[in-house]
């Protein structure tokens, strides 16, 4: 395995490269951020710029409608994309990463057929229903109940942290069908309408003025048992094909972003006055952003080391947890130490030096849900401890 790109890859790298620069400027800038309508309208016309140009679902199999790129393109399109500054996913993240690769690995060919082209358009916007109150980060303790009615099943409970829930037509729901059985063998994958009746949702506000997450709320909601992902009971293991799909391509703009806010930091460094001259003369912070430097790049290698593996097995790598533990750490470290240049002005959000300190705490706010989001660092540390390094189960 060589992680060099090839000439070929060079050569799509030019072509995306051209084809973004008038893709991402005919975009145009993102609505205000509380203006959900919007938000999923702007989010919508761009993933069908990308279908329309083949670009969308790039490590689809064409038998689904993607691109079928292999791994090295769809690297090499992930980056050019962030380094472009196009649209992130947004609304359409649960659909493209998460629900769209269940259906082709999990689910029914009418499953297939109804929902991946309607994913890869832009039709249909997704969100997840898998937290509830109750469980924490003990995904498997959910009590969201289906009972089985026919050809339908009951759904009661509630579901928390479902982001951006308030513009999704669908959601990809865990509901407890075994009450029996054990815990991580009493679960089911449904898809929930989000227009059914008895379907709720209430937005929350978090502490950084935010509102994508949302409650949802489920009074005896009608699901069709043909919305039955995988075999009754058998959710859990779907649930982690899910997840390791998250883990998989999910960071890989993120890992870009990443790159670009260090040289921001560094350049920030480079005109911070301090008392001796400026924050960059002090070779510490040198040294650290050196390091944080050389993590990245790493980060950006197991990525492509993912990415192989999963065209290799067909399945998504564990390693997808590896790099989601270390990016979301480095990323709080990356915006603790941008906090830290900037220095006590920056509690009272005050611009330094041509900065908008109030973004940076901001950012620093954001970084310490990263490693709660998809999964905690425990859960993560279990992943690999079990998957990647063969450890025995805990008790």
């Amino acid at each position: 395995m060589t992680f060099l790109t090839t000439k070929e890859e060079e050569g799509f790298r030019g072509e995306v490269r051209e084809w973004l620069a008038d893709a991402v400027a005919a975009q145009g800038p993102p609505p205000g951020e509380h203006d959900w309508a919007a938000r999923r309208a702007y989010d919508v016309a761009w993933q069908r710029r990308l279908y329309d140009a083949g670009y969308a679902g790039m490590g689809w199999p064409r038998e689904f409608g993607g691109r079928g790129a292999p791994p090295g393109e769809e690297l090499v399109f992930l980056e050019e994309q962030a380094l472009a500054g196009a649209p992130p996913p947004g609304t359409m993240f649960v659909g493209t990463r998460h629900a769209g690769p269940t259906l082709i690995a999990e689910g029914t060919d009418a499953q297939r057929r109804a929902h991946l082209p309607r994913i890869l358009r832009g039709d249909d916007v997704w969100c997840q229903g898998f937290s509830e109150p109750g469980a924490g980060s003990d995904l498997a303790s959910l009590r969201t109940r289906a009972v089985r009615d026919g050809d339908h099943y009951i759904v009661t409970g509630q579901k928390i942290w479902s982001t951006r829930a308030q513009v999704a037509d669908l959601c990809e729901l865990l509901v407890r069908t075994g009450p029996r059985e054990p815990k991580h063998a009493g679960i089911s994958w449904l898809i929930l309408d989000m227009r059914a009746p008895g379907v709720e949702v209430r937005p929350l506000r978090t502490i950084d003025d935010d509102d994508h997450f949302c409650e949802i709320f489920l009074d005896e909601v009608r699901v069709p048992v043909a919305n039955l992902v995988g075999a009754e009971n058998d959710g859990w293991r779907v649930t982690n094909v899910t997840l390791r799909f998250e883990r998989g391509t999910a960071f890989a703009s993120h890992i870009v972003e990443l790159r670009r806010t260090l040289r921001a930091l560094a350049a920030f460094a480079a005109v911070r006055r301090t008392r001796a001259g400026v924050a960059w003369d002090d070779p510490g912070l040198r040294r650290d952003v050196g390091v944080m430097a050389a993590e990245v790049t790493a980060l950006w290698r197991m990525t492509q080391l993912a990415i192989a593996e999963t065209a290799r097995t067909g399945v998504p790598s564990a390693y997808g947890s590896l790099v989601k533990l270390r990016y979301s750490e480095l990323a709080q470290a990356i915006a603790d130490l941008h906090v830290r240049i900037a220095g006590r002005p920056a509690l009272g959000g005050a611009p330094v030096a041509g900065h908008d300190t109030a973004r940076l705490v901001h950012d620093h706010l954001w970084s310490l849900h990263t490693t709660i989001a998809a999964g905690t660092s425990q859960i993560q540390r279990n992943v690999i401890a079990e998957r990647v390094l063969g450890l025995p189960k805990g008790p």
